[in-house]
């Protein structure tokens, strides 16, 4: 019968089976029980299951806040809520909210994520987003950096600490958050290699090129503190830098040099699609920027239109 009711109709079907089949003095203890569960917070429970999983603070955050606010909203039981009601939530969210497609797909992967949860762990039935389909978005080409970008960048860095940091982004690809953790001890020059913690603490090595091994010692060798980051603020008492401070550093370097869109992820996405354009595996290039499904690396690299080009020439004349 799980192929043919919702969760609610289950519930109900189940109290009626009950009623038939056990007696009045059966009913009346499911009912205290079901009075119970229904007092349990099934999203704290999710959300202590995704912290023992290893997720970050950002993602659970994430999570919370997304389930709490589908929970409020809708104002139902969890074992109640049905495959409309979600899709009702979702459509005036999207209206409501005047979002993108992208960020209301977003929503309905985190519910999807918790009510599956939920299934697996026998709290319901079905889960009531199995028929709620990816919702389909746009593609947008996002930029990447030309080489003229990066050798303007490069030749208008008046600090030593910006030019190697500029170096260590676009050879590595490493995401913002990973340059900030990184420590002078993390840095092998020998190998000119280094290892960053990503995403769920989950640590992989990567590599940089000479340029950048030169410029880092430069930098290292100038500075006066004693602090063990290898990134740190250019006035005392030079503490560790921050994400925000580089990416306000970034967006400064672009609106003086005229270059649109300043970030230190456009380094990533330009490292990811030059490795492409330049025949390294796919495979390869997820490794080196740390992505646990490859869906993920492919939508980072954007294939050079000129390859395209020179292919087509190549295969169909």
């Amino acid at each position: 019968m799980a192929n043919l009711l919702n969760n609610m109709q289950m519930e109900e079907l189940h109290k009626v089976l009950l009623k038939k089949l056990q007696g009045l003095t059966f009913i009346e203890e499911t009912n205290k029980k079901s009075l119970k569960e229904e007092k349990i917070n099934y999203c704290n429970i999710f959300i202590s299951a995704k912290r023992v999983e290893g997720c970050s603070e950002k993602s659970i955050k994430y999570y919370k806040s997304t389930i709490e606010n589908m929970l409020k909203t809708l104002d139902k039981p969890v074992k109640h809520i049905t495959t409309e009601d979600l899709r009702g939530y979702l459509a005036e969210y999207h209206k409501k909210g005047n979002c993108s497609k992208v960020s209301i797909d977003n929503i309905r992967r985190i519910i999807s994520t918790f009510f599956s949860w939920l299934e697996d762990e026998n709290y319901v039935l079905k889960s009531p987003v199995r028929r709620i389909h990816k919702i389909r978005t746009g593609k947008i080409v996002k930029e990447t950096y030309t080489d003229e970008h990066l050798e303007v960048m490069r030749d208008n860095c008046k600090e030593i600490r910006d030019l190697a940091m500029i170096d260590l982004l676009n050879s590595t690809g490493i995401r913002v958050g990973e340059l900030v953790k990184l420590n002078i001890d993390d840095i092998d020059f020998n190998e000119r290699e280094c290892i960053v913690e990503g995403k769920g603490d989950k640590q992989r090595k990567v590599y940089f090129d000479a340029k950048t091994k030169i410029h880092l010692q430069k930098y290292i060798n100038s500075r006066v503190d004693d602090n063990k980051a290898l990134f740190v603020s250019l006035i005392k008492p030079y503490n560790r830098l921050n994400i925000s401070g580089i990416e306000i550093r970034m967006r400064s370097l672009g609106r003086k040099l005229n270059i649109n869109k300043v970030h230190p992820h456009k380094f990533r996405r330009t490292l990811a699609t030059r490795a492409i354009d330049k025949g390294m595996p796919i495979e390869q290039v997820q490794q080196l920027l740390g992505h646990q499904k490859i869906d993920t690396t492919l939508q980072y690299a954007m294939v050079s239109q000129n390859n395209v080009k020179i292919s087509h020439r190549k295969y169909i004349g």
